[in-house]
């Protein structure tokens, strides 16, 4: 009975955790260069590889404050 009373909320939470959790896909020296600087700073939407302006920019550059607005 103990075991069912803790393993069903910790089922319950492991589960909850795989299905929100947003992938990364930033590189982490570029967290670091930047000094973490969020995500949606270069791309459209959180855990979406696709980039905007700002990251198009510093795709090319590598200059995060020239790319800024």
């Amino acid at each position: 009975m103990k075991l069912f009373r803790l393993g069903v909320p910790a089922l319950i939470v492991g589960a909850g955790l795989m299905l929100f959790m947003t992938p990364s896909f930033g590189k982490p020296e570029y967290m670091k260069k930047e000094k973490g600087s969020k995500c949606v700073s270069c791309h459209v939407a959180q855990g979406k590889k696709d980039l905007n302006d700002v990251g198009k920019c510093y795709k090319e550059s590598k200059d995060f404050a020239k790319c800024k607005k």
